[in-house]
């Protein structure tokens, strides 16, 4: 019998995400989430899925990521789900920089490995989590073939002008200094769905494509490609997020340096933890803000027009990369299920062809779905992403060679 389930791992820096995914019918098998590794009140959350299965938990047994992952191992083990299971064709993982050498899912060796550590001082917030539960998976299953998907490989297809930063080129390629993009396993994921979702083809669709949650960024996707991209270097540069500040002159990090006396660590928390929605009115929850904005809190109000102005700026951008765009989308937590940001976010852009319908828009759904008025020039698009399925997928395609 051929084995069809992927195992798909995220690993951060505190935590363990996790899904198994059946490639047959891609149904979902079981999912959960190990969080506070290392702590006390750490926590695993278990869920058989497809069959009623109740939720479990363990409670403060999570010492180290290799604790998370053998308890991991013991839940699916007692679903009759184990990582022993001949049925289990590959080990996914989700790794955040590729930087330039990775543009396709990979399989891991030692060789790959070390290339990725070698990126660790452009992601230390991310690679080196990512690395651990490799390593730790590996120990588990020596013999299962364990494939890296990476976040930046979508965003590989940009132009060296839209890649390029206007620096010194000895002094960018020397330090790796290039824009490289994120959250590419949900842009690939959705702009293909929203193709399918306009009756076209990936290869002759243009689309802006929105993946709002704590953390956004926006992509011109042109043909199925990546033409641009909001985040950069790092996950900072771009929209307006739940703790990051986005775009900012870089000079006001020598400003806060000099004036303020705040170190380079200082002004790095600052900018990636104590800034976007959080900075502005101490909360990044959308539905939260957009209940205070309705009780008339000004900080609230104040902090979601910046917001919405950020990512007008970037839909009036990204038409302009693209020329002719074939719909905008919105995916992700806030892309998803925020009502009012995708009616502030498209509303005066009529010009452009951009409208919502305001029944369509309130209305909520598991699907893919319009929400522009029928004979819009550009279609308006709801499309929930589903990076776990888009890891699994591709780890599938490069394991079986489908």
């Amino acid at each position: 019998m051929t084995a069809t389930r992927i195992l798909v791992l995220n690993s951060g820096s505190s935590s363990v995400k996790y899904q198994l995914i059946d490639m047959a019918d891609h149904s979902r098998l079981a999912a959960g989430l190990a969080e506070r590794i290392g702590e006390d009140t750490s926590t695993l959350t278990h869920r058989r899925l497809g069959t009623g299965g109740d939720k479990r938990e363990r409670r403060g047994q999570l010492g180290d990521h290799d604790a998370a992952l053998k308890a991991v191992a013991e839940e699916l083990d007692a679903d009759g789900l184990g990582l022993g299971s001949g049925e289990l064709a590959a080990i996914g993982h989700r790794v955040v920089h590729g930087g330039l050498k990775f543009t396709e899912p990979t399989l891991i060796d030692d060789a790959v490995l070390k290339e990725i550590e070698r990126l660790v001082p452009v992601a230390p917030l991310h690679n080196p989590a990512n690395i651990t539960g490799i390593r730790t998976a590996q120990r588990l299953r020596p013999d299962l073939p364990q494939i890296a998907v990476f976040d930046t490989a979508f965003h590989s297809t940009m132009p060296e002008h839209a890649a390029r930063y206007a620096i010194d080129v000895k002094t960018a390629d020397e330090h790796r200094v290039r824009r490289y993009g994120f959250h590419g396993t949900s842009h690939a994921y959705v702009s293909r769905k929203a193709a399918g979702l306009l009756g076209k083809d990936p290869a002759d669709t243009n689309l802006i494509v929105l993946h709002l949650g704590n953390g956004a960024s926006a992509s011109a996707v042109r043909g199925g490609r990546c033409a641009d991209t909001s985040m950069g270097l790092t996950p900072l540069e771009g929209l307006v997020m739940g703790t990051r500040s986005g775009d900012i002159d870089p000079a006001v990090v020598f400003h806060l340096g000099r004036v303020a006396g705040m170190g380079m660590d200082e002004v790095d928390e600052l900018l990636n933890k104590r800034s976007g929605l959080v900075g502005l009115c101490g909360e990044n929850d959308m539905r939260e803000i957009r209940r205070r904005v309705e009780e008339g809190d000004a900080a609230a109000k104040l902090a979601f027009e910046i917001y919405i102005h950020r990512l007008k700026k970037y839909i009036g951008a990204y038409y302009a990369v693209l020329g002719t765009v074939d719909a905008v989308v919105f995916t992700a937590g806030v892309g998803e299920n925020a009502a009012p940001v995708r009616e502030a976010a498209v509303a005066g852009l009529e010009g452009l062809g951009l409208a919502v319908d305001g029944e369509l828009n309130a209305a909520s759904g598991q699907e893919p779905r319009l929400i522009s008025p029928e004979d819009a020039r550009v279609k308006v698009a709801v499309v929930p992403t589903d990076e776990e399925l888009e890891i699994a997928e591709q780890t599938y395609a490069l394991v079986t060679g489908r």
